[in-house]
């Protein structure tokens, strides 16, 4: 049995996705610019796509742009927002200190141009609050981007709560919402967003792809410069096949998605249950506001990187952060911001399920995962040293 447990990365390509995809690759592969009839099809897959994007979080068709992925729509999403604000004389932007690197590292580059970054302190729980981003906000705040579901511990953060403060002080706000589309549900009115990021392989469609939504009004500021695709916001000739596994994986998604979170919420409670029993282990972020599918441990006097290769070889694919970072050996940032010691962070393993999981699967894992722990830990020295007392216990 091999079984995959890292959907936070990357999911397989639904069939309904793939069978959606298949004719726009040799049949109908006219540029959907074109004005002949190939393109015309091309085009009006294109629209139709659109529109169903558009349908699965609440929004008007025109306000969905297609990127190629999520950290390019993150990209496009704060660069809009701090143009926005520098013509109005605001730099200062909001945002929390355990957000993805495609957010962080755009916040680097604008902070070298001359903007001021808050990142606000994200308390144990893995949640930040809307009082911390009321009492952030200046007068010359241009834009608060605080992600819906934290990629590495599965976090939910209130972002309709947020969302009615920025829009209370007249503040852009912009969610990455790559790992809560297609998993919870995502109503863009409801959230008070301005701008929210998605990306298709997250929730079974194709690599490569992804969409930004923008309120009516927000004025999106070019990341690629081209010709007059996504109504000359993104150049580009646009990748049909993808959009159009996007629109049919996303569509899926929300149709079976009550059924499938009660499922993955059973299986992911089976897990934390079986995990915890491992001495000196520790679940990673709030017990209740978490997305379904996605569980993140620390085991004490362990590393990491030993701890998936071994899970491995006993047939269980995990991570032990975001898949951006999988080749660091520095802890993961997202828990050294929930105040985690690096010696601490250093052992995490993260385990994200979906609806294709079983829990046949779950209790493979189950199984395994204290086997390896306990391998690892009779290896360490810094094991030996904690269990002899010479160094004390810090779970």
């Amino acid at each position: 049995m091999y079984v995959y447990a890292d959907n936070a990365a990357t999911t397989s390509l639904s069939k309904k996705a793939l069978e959606a995809m298949t004719p726009y690759f040799c049949e109908t592969y006219g540029n959907a610019s074109s004005l002949h009839s190939p393109g015309q099809r091309a085009a009006e897959a294109l629209q139709r796509a659109r529109e169903t994007v558009a349908g699965a979080i609440h929004a008007d068709f025109k306000e969905i742009y297609f990127t190629g992925g999520g950290s390019e729509a993150d990209n496009q999403a704060i660069l809009t927002g701090a143009a926005i604000g520098a013509r109005k004389g605001k730099k200062h932007i909001i945002s929390t200190a355990f957000e993805h690197h495609a957010v962080l590292h755009t916040l680097d580059k604008l902070k070298k141009q001359g903007y001021e970054i808050t990142l606000l302190d994200v308390h144990e729980n893995g949640v930040v609050t809307a009082r911390q981003v009321a009492d952030a906000i200046r007068e010359d705040t241009a834009l608060v981007t605080v992600m819906f579901v934290n990629n590495e511990i599965g976090t939910i953060q209130p972002i309709a709560e947020i969302g009615a403060v920025c829009r209370e002080r007249g503040v852009l706000f912009h969610t990455d919402a790559v790992q809560a589309v297609g998993h919870i549900p995502v109503d863009v009115e409801a959230l008070n967003v301005d701008m929210l990021s998605m990306a298709a392989h997250k929730f079974h469609g194709p690599k490569g792809v992804g969409a930004l939504y923008a309120r009516r009004g927000v004025p999106l500021v070019n990341v690629i410069e081209g010709g007059q695709q996504e109504r000359g916001k993104r150049g580009g000739t646009e990748n049909i096949p993808g959009i159009v596994g996007m629109a049919a994986a996303l569509e899926e998604a929300v149709t079976g998605l009550d059924r499938n979170m009660a499922y993955v919420t059973a299986l992911r409670e089976k897990l934390i249950g079986g995990l915890s029993k491992i001495p000196h282990s520790r679940l990673n972020g709030d017990r209740e506001k978490r997305v379904p599918g996605t569980v993140n441990f620390c085991f004490e006097g362990i590393e990491g990187e030993s701890l998936l290769l071994l899970l491995d070889a006993r047939g269980i694919a995990a991570s032990s952060g975001s898949a951006c970072t999988s080749g660091s050996l520095d802890p993961s940032h997202v828990l050294l911001a929930l105040g985690l010691p690096h010696e601490i962070a250093h052992g995490s393993l993260r385990l994200s399920i979906d609806a294709y999981n079983t829990e046949e699967e779950i209790d493979h894992i189950i199984r395994s995962v204290p086997e390896v722990v306990d391998y690892l830990r009779d290896m360490s020295p810094v094991w030996d040293a904690l269990e002899r007392g010479e160094t004390p216990h810090l779970i």
